[in-house]
């Protein structure tokens, strides 16, 4: 269930806010007259989702240059090379 708090709460509560974000890693949203406003969210969640929007937008480019059909890389032949970088010749 999504926590929502009016605009006074967040110039009233803030630290009660900003708490609650850290610790149940969940938005808090900000509604104004009762309308929705923005969305308060700890840095760590914010910077989880920025992450997942640039993973889905590579993956989105990566399937439409196969539709293109340009050639993909064999899994294992990148897993091996990833392996030899980090642990040297395998």
């Amino acid at each position: 269930m999504p926590k929502i708090r009016p605009i006074s709460d967040l110039r009233n509560n803030a630290n009660e806010i900003s708490e609650f974000c850290r610790n149940a890693r969940e938005p808090v949203f900000i509604t104004k007259n009762g309308i929705g406003d923005m969305v308060v969210m700890s840095i760590e969640v914010y910077e989880r989702q920025q992450a997942l929007v640039e993973l889905y937008v590579k993956l989105s480019e990566a399937e439409e240059e196969l539709a293109n059909g340009e050639e993909g890389e064999d899994f294992f032949d990148v897993a091996k090379r990833l392996r030899e970088h980090v642990y040297g010749r395998v």
